[in-house]
């Protein structure tokens, strides 16, 4: 564990870093409940008098969530993107909890039980996660590393404590412009779904890194000025006349379409064939500048989806591509309900602001440390975890945390070619808190 997580030992004092090992550890391990108590019983320090010397990790002690963020972007980057484009998906996702010392607590849509014509309402927190979105050897897929997750407070919350209220797209551009300034000289794509289509963040970033998003398909788009003549009066047009809307372009019979494969689509079909036709235009909402982008209609020719369009404001990226990097984001909500059935995301019980503000983005920055972990336990040639009535051929996010923990549990134990020919066991200690995480596991 020292070695895995020495590149963050420069974000924490020396006191706070061993407890933070034991933290970690025991969240690895934990099989139910994320809790500082769980932590502590799966490394054996149950009957430790210091306990709450390891609640001040999270809720006192002083070290930036930041400079730990940085440093695991820098450690994905450096492992699993070393060149080429870096495609970060962003989204938003409910932590339901309950509490009336939960300060930053709303009243949200819950996206998972709602549905089109049912509405459910879920109270929680509100977070916004950046993804990494790449492809991990050991899985052979593109997985979603969370790598900087910020809290979005409530409006409610926001006016009984006298604050400016922003609204998901503010924390969103900040989040955006931060990484960039984290990564310079690289070339970044953002990718979020349609709540993220907004001119002011496509303003934002305009000149450090490219948004991809849906595209309304009542959208309205322009094409560009005309050029402006030599003694003609008035101000400059920022915009040429209207272009139809792209749901006009799907009843005309001369629009051109054409075909092409994509690897991913929907209901994990592979090699799918769609009908697309594309252009630039401007695209205008009144307030505020014109902004150049391609636009992407597709239309399945099964029919079985309905048409839609997306939006790269890279004028220059090829459609095929902008789709295939859209398709990328569908990964972030495979994260999010994997860190809350591997990682007890919702588990907590932390009821002061700042432990509140750091835990949910450390257990979500775990589920990238655990996929970077397994890198070094993992291939593509390992066995994945499978049983007769499952048949399973690629290795998940469950086979990941089995091999760290297993690497964890047992460490160089069975080691194949020992440094001295002494027969090795299992400390008993060891034994008793591995029967008691079967024991107890909630």
């Amino acid at each position: 564990m020292r070695d895995w997580l020495h590149p963050l030992r420069a974000c924490f004092t020396a006191p706070s870093w061993e407890h933070v090992l034991v933290l970690v550890m025991g969240a690895v391990l934990a099989p139910g409940k994320r809790t500082i108590s769980a932590c502590l019983r799966m490394t054996g320090r149950a009957a430790a008098n210091n306990f709450s010397s390891y609640h001040q990790i999270l809720n006192r002690a002083r070290w930036a969530p930041h400079a730990v963020a940085r440093r695991l972007l820098v450690m994905i980057i450096d492992r699993l993107v070393p060149e080429g484009p870096v495609v970060i998906g962003m989204d938003d996702t409910i932590e339901r909890r309950w509490g009336r010392r939960i300060t930053a607590r709303g009243i949200y849509r819950d996206p998972v039980r709602s549905s089109h014509g049912h509405f459910v309402k879920a109270s929680g927190l509100r977070w916004l996660s950046f993804m990494v979105l790449t492809p991990v050897p050991w899985a052979g897929v593109v997985k979603a590393l969370p790598v900087f997750t910020l809290l979005a407070p409530s409006q409610r919350s926001n006016l009984q404590r006298g604050r400016r209220h922003k609204l998901l797209t503010d924390w969103a551009r900040q989040g955006a412009l931060q990484l960039c300034r984290w990564l310079p000289g690289r070339d970044i794509v953002f990718v979020g779904d349609s709540g993220f289509a907004v001119h002011d963040l496509a303003h934002a970033i305009a000149g450090r890194a490219t948004l991809i998003s849906r595209l309304r398909l009542d959208a309205n788009l322009f094409e560009p000025p005309a050029k402006r003549q030599a003694h003609t009066m008035g101000r400059p047009a920022q915009k040429g006349a209207p272009l139809p809307k792209l749901k006009t372009l799907l009843s005309n019979p001369a629009t051109p379409w054409h075909r092409i494969t994509v690897a991913s689509w929907y209901g994990r079909k592979q090699d799918k064939a769609l009908e697309i036709t594309s252009d630039t235009a401007l695209w205008y909402r009144p307030g505020t500048r014109p902004r150049p982008i391609r636009w992407v209609l597709v239309r399945d020719p099964e029919g079985k989806r309905a048409p839609q369009a997306f939006f790269s404001t890279d004028t220059a990226r090829e459609p095929a591509d902008i789709i295939a990097l859209f398709v990328r984001r569908w990964q972030v909500e495979v994260t999010f309900a994997e860190t809350r059935a591997h990682l007890g995301v919702e588990t907590q019980r932390q009821w002061s602001d700042k432990a509140i503000g750091r835990t949910t983005p450390a257990l979500l920055g775990l589920y990238s440390l655990i996929s970077l972990w397994a890198c070094d336990l993992l291939s593509t040639t390992s066995t994945p975890y499978a049983a007769a009535w499952y048949r399973k051929t690629n290795l998940t996010f469950t086979d990941a945390i089995g091999g760290v923990r297993l690497a964890l549990w047992v460490g160089d134990v069975f080691q194949h070619s020992p440094p001295n020919r002494e027969q090795q066991e299992i400390p008993p200690d060891r034994l008793v808190r591995m029967a008691e995480a079967l024991c107890f596991a909630a």
